[in-house]
């Protein structure tokens, strides 16, 4: 069984859209982590502090066969074509532990997708 993971930023008006979103594609769950960045604008400043947009990390961990639609729901629920409202990438996972408990229902699903 081969995973990916998603990594999403997103501005957190967006967030529960995008979760929902990739759930409703084939994830099982979402980590949403916290944070902040800085992007091709300049933060805005205030009485000389730096105010950087606060923006949300989302984090799938799915079977590599629905990668594609998970990417696709997520773009469109995060509205990513317009300026500034988030990126999504892929990037391979080589090892996995901790989905003992989920692993039949994978390979389950992937039977009864493929055979």
């Amino acid at each position: 069984m081969k995973f990916k993971v998603i990594l999403a930023s997103v501005k957190p008006q967006y967030t529960d859209k995008v979760v929902d979103a990739g759930k409703g594609a084939g994830a099982t769950g979402a980590t949403i982590i916290s944070g902040r960045g800085t992007g091709i604008r300049e933060a805005n400043s205030f009485f000389g502090l730096t105010l950087e947009a606060q923006t949300d990390i989302i984090m799938f961990l799915i079977e590599e066969h629905i990668v594609d639609g998970v990417l696709k729901a997520i773009a469109e629920a995060g509205e990513f074509k317009k300026p500034g409202t988030g990126i999504a990438f892929v990037l391979p996972v080589d090892q996995v532990v901790g989905l003992e408990s989920q692993i039949e229902r994978f390979k389950e699903e992937v039977r009864e997708k493929y055979i």
